[in-house]
């Protein structure tokens, strides 16, 4: 049983999680984020999570609010399960996160650890437990023009061999990840209700993107 199998309803996951504030990342469901953890506070959480169910709230601190020491949080994040993990000699932890489902903070808890913890609501996000995810309503034409306007912007290449058999959740998200958007436009991808909604918001911002760059406007993809 893949670990995925392990969550198929909001039940399955615990209420209080441990979160990791980072502005501009993204984690979505079905889609992995690496992190390369150095603050103690954080590899205090890691051990934790490695110690119990393995599972971190990824969420960004709230817009304009990151320089401070304890920023409020966005209403939206995502919860993942550390599926690999590696020390280093200077005392780094290397992990990969796997998206597991979206939740909303119902309130942030007051704890004694050195990491946040807060209760999450998983409920308006149950679609991101479903194994299909709503995959078939993606228009997977207009993504994949999309991401070959990108890559040809960019003086890039992608193994399309890997990118068509890649199934439409998967693409979706993990282009939703490496897309150099700023951190209010990752968390319209984070927040998109569903996987179509999401491919949508993708591809637009990408058209505005590439009409920038064709009008000579600063280049916004990397």
């Amino acid at each position: 049983m893949g670990f995925f199998d392990r969550y198929r309803t909001p039940a399955d996951l615990p209420q209080r999680i441990p979160v990791f504030p980072l502005s501009g990342a993204l984690l979505l469901p079905r889609a992995e984020l690496p992190l390369n953890i150095f603050e103690p506070r954080y590899l205090a959480m890691v051990d934790h999570a490695l110690s119990t169910d393995r599972l971190i709230g990824i969420i960004q601190p709230a817009a304009g609010r990151e320089s401070e020491d304890v920023p409020p949080l966005m209403n939206v994040g995502c919860v993942g399960r550390i599926v690999s993990y590696a020390e280093t000699p200077e005392g780094r932890m290397l992990i990969t996160l796997a998206g597991v489902c979206r939740f909303q903070v119902a309130q942030e808890l007051d704890v004694i650890s050195p990491y946040r913890q807060v209760s999450a609501n998983y409920h308006p996000f149950a679609i991101d437990l479903a194994s299909e995810g709503g995959a078939s309503e993606v228009n997977r034409p207009a993504l994949l023009k999309a991401f070959r306007d990108y890559l040809s912007a960019n003086n890039m290449k992608a193994n399309w061999s890997e990118v068509d058999h890649a199934p439409t959740d998967i693409l979706v998200n993990t282009l939703s990840l490496l897309a150099p958007y700023d951190p209010q436009e990752k968390q319209a991808l984070l927040e998109a209700p569903d996987l179509k909604t999401r491919a949508d918001v993708l591809v637009a911002l990408t058209e505005v993107a590439l009409s920038k760059m064709g009008s000579g406007g600063k280049p916004r993809l990397q």
